[in-house]
Formats: C-alpha cells, structure tokens, sequence
C-alpha cells in the first residue's frame, strides 16, 4: 500500500459540494492499495501512520506521533498513487489494486488505524471528491508497504 501523508492544520473532503468529513490538526493522508496487497500491508501501513514523528515537540524538533499529539487523520482514497508514468504522456494504473479490493483495504487501514487510538474521518471511496488543507511546515511524507512476498524479493536483490 502507499500513502501520501500531509501534516495540517485543518483538512476536510467534500462531494458535490457536501462536506463529508473535516479534521483540525492532524494528518491528511491520501491512501493507495496496490495489487498483491493484504490486510497485513494496510495494518502495517496504518502502525507506521500512527508512528511516525513528524510533529514538533516543545523544542520545535519533529519527534512526536500523531498518537503524541492527539491529532485527527483525514483519510481518503486515491488510487491515483499507484500511476504507472514510465511510458509516455499518460499515466496507467494497472497497478492499482481492483476498485472492490481497493476499497476493503483502504477501509480496513481507516479502521486499523483507529483501533490504534487515532480519531479517524474518511472521504468517500470511488468519489469525485474535492480535498482542502492547511499544510503545516509544509510537510509532506511517501509511505510505503510492499507485500509481504514482494518485499523478501527485494531483500534478496541487494
């Protein structure tokens, strides 16, 4: 699975012009299931979400989590992550898992990463949704989690 991680000040997603969900500060975390993808991917990407420290402490240094926070995360759906633009003009998403497995997974992170203790709002999965955010800092983070199989694959290469 990927995702695009924004930290923000305040977030929301909205369709045809209806808010359907809004955060303060938090994480806008835009979310991608790639074929090959499990429940162990989006549970693993979810652990690292809630993890990683890219807040300020009281020192201005980023070293707390969103759980250390207290923050929110926005979380939406874009299977436009797994774009495929390594030839020609026009991006392929072939690697984008199957909208109905797409979304089991991009709801099964949503609620994992509640069960982890972050307050979690979500957009509407196969929507034409408009996001609007407040990047703070700006900071922007890639994550990935690659399957399981494809992983040990890689390892093996270097």
């Amino acid at each position: 699975m990927r995702a695009l991680l924004q930290r923000v000040s305040r977030a929301s997603v909205s369709v045809s012009g209806e808010t359907l969900a809004g955060i303060d500060a938090g994480l806008l975390v835009l979310v991608c299931a790639m074929r090959g993808d499990t429940t162990a991917e989006a549970e693993a990407l979810a652990a690292r979400v809630s993890r990683l420290r890219i807040f300020r402490d009281d020192a201005g240094r980023m070293n707390r989590s969103i759980l250390d926070t207290g923050g929110s995360a926005l979380v939406v759906s874009q299977f436009t992550l797994g774009a495929d633009t390594g030839r020609g003009n026009r991006p392929g998403f072939s690697r984008a898992a199957a909208p109905d497995e797409g979304e089991r997974l991009y709801l099964h992170f949503a609620a994992h990463l509640a069960g982890l203790g972050v307050p979690v709002a979500t957009g509407r999965f196969g929507a034409d949704m408009d996001v609007s955010l407040v990047n703070q800092g700006p900071v922007t983070i890639w994550l990935e989690c690659a399957p399981a199989a494809q992983s040990a694959a890689t390892k093996g290469a270097d």
